[in-house]
């Protein structure tokens, strides 16, 4: 599925809000044209929002248009969250570029990649624009697209947004203090926490390395067998496949391959116990 398919099918909570006057300036006349789907069919001047609210609660929107709006929500709001994660440290490296177009390559095909790094480079201008006129504007604008995305948003669609970030800050093998700063600011600001972000950039080492794995479960190595058992119990049910599935099949595998990785950490410390 390329990128234009989804951006350029019905845009769901995106359409309106802070998200929305992003996606206005990345998308242009695509944004503009798309807006017809929010007619809620009620004479009379309304918001987006109202319409969306509106038309959501009267089931107007088909189940189609519903996978469209929260696939297609998601992963405008990846780009602007990714957007400001790569210019944490000031700059925008090459390595972190790279794995946002492998991301798009592998999740959506090629199609995606050029017209997903397009979108992140108007993100940029804007970015740039908004803080030439008022220092911060763009994180406060990011900031309220937390708050947007918290409110419309699953918890774990949300846990699934943060792991993809993550992946972005470490794919040049280091994350420096500024980015895991970024992280765990986006992380409170989208209802989440500081451990969940500890959790996911430790996931590449928790299946090699104990202290990762312990970072990985969230808990300390303390923490008794039966705590052990209890955490990755709690930890395996709000990351399982399953509850990200209505975002499509590339996006749940890449929640069960995360599972996967923190099985290993389980293994890791199972192991070290003789559990």
């Amino acid at each position: 599925m390329g990128l234009g398919k989804w951006i350029g099918g019905f845009l769901g909570f995106i359409a309106f809000g802070p998200l929305g006057a992003l996606a206005g300036y990345a998308l242009g006349s695509l944004f503009d044209n798309t807006m017809i789907g929010f007619a809620d069919g009620n004479d009379g001047p309304h918001t987006f929002e109202d319409a969306y609210r509106n038309s959501y609660r009267q089931g107007h929107y088909s189940s189609q248009q519903q996978f469209e709006g929260q696939r297609n929500s998601f992963m405008f709001s990846l780009l602007v969250l990714a957007s400001y994660v790569i210019k944490a440290d000031g700059k925008v490296m090459h390595s972190e570029m790279e794995y946002v177009r492998q991301m798009l390559r592998s999740n959506f095909g090629n199609a995606a990649v050029a017209e997903g790094e397009d979108i992140l480079k108007k993100l940029f201008e804007k970015q740039k624009q908004l803080d030439a006129q008022n220092p911060g504007a763009y994180k406060s604008a990011v900031y309220d697209s937390c708050r947007q995305i918290s409110q419309y948003m699953a918890y774990e669609q949300r846990l699934q947004l943060l792991a993809f970030l993550c992946e972005i800050a470490r794919a040049d093998g280091r994350v420096p203090d500024s980015e895991l700063e970024a992280l765990r600011w986006l992380a409170s600001a989208l209802g989440l926490n500081a451990q969940e972000v500890d959790s996911m950039l430790n996931l590449r080492s928790g299946a090699n390395n104990l202290e990762a794995a312990y970072k990985v479960l969230e808990i300390s190595p303390d923490a008794t067998d039966d705590e052990v058992r209890k955490a990755y119990r709690k930890l395996a049910l709000k990351h399982h496949p399953d509850k990200v599935a209505t975002l499509g099949e590339d996006v749940r595998k890449a929640a069960e391959k995360k599972l996967q990785e923190i099985n290993a950490a389980k293994d890791l410390i199972y192991k070290s116990r003789g559990m």
